[in-house]
């Protein structure tokens, strides 16, 4: 999927207030209301735009436990991953679930109530699954950062140097006061 930049600043608009409606969503991206629904329906329709949800604070919904969980498989067999991977989907209090390299092979978010919540939980995942070999349990003790939006800059801008002609590193030349010269 190709994206331009009005595409990227929409997109950018958009997963940091999806209520902004379309007339001042079109006015912030410097395009008529028309042009600017017709894109959005588009990503939209391209899956760029996966959904419109409302990010809930745990604790108000009764989830005060927030526990980050690596599982380790017995064999990395395709019938064993996909068996965990349907486990894992049944499961609500699971959140997010990842399928890693390393020593686990799956990385997961619960959010529970109490530690009896996440123990019946465990009993259903891990022990009532013959493949689970191990599983190590870290306690949320406070979120320091959930970012739900993602760069969508054209290009990352980094502090790589750039490379002479030559093939060598040279320095980046720094502008502005109270820069220090070579």
């Amino acid at each position: 999927m190709e994206l331009d930049a009005l595409d990227r600043r929409i997109l950018d608009q958009l997963q940091r207030n999806n209520q902004l409606t379309n007339q001042a969503l079109a006015r912030r991206i410097g395009l008529s209301s028309p042009a600017c629904l017709r894109r959005v329906r588009r990503l939209r329709s391209l899956g760029a735009i996966r959904a419109d949800v409302s990010l809930l604070d745990p604790a108000v919904v009764g989830r005060h436990l927030t526990l980050l969980v690596d599982v380790r498989l017995e064999r990395e067999q395709t019938s064993v991953i996909d068996g965990f991977r349907r486990a894992v989907l049944a499961e609500a209090e699971v959140t997010q679930c990842w399928f890693v390299t390393g020593d686990p092979d799956f990385v997961l978010v619960v959010r529970v109530a109490d530690m009896a919540d996440y123990e019946a939980l465990t009993r259903r995942l891990f022990y009532a699954n013959p493949h689970v070999a191990k599983y190590r349990t870290l306690v949320v003790m406070n979120e320091v950062k959930l970012q739900t939006w993602l760069p969508v800059a054209e290009k990352v801008r980094g502090s790589v140097p750039k490379r002479d002609p030559g093939g060598k590193r040279r320095q980046r030349a720094s502008a502005g006061k109270g820069s220090k010269g070579a």
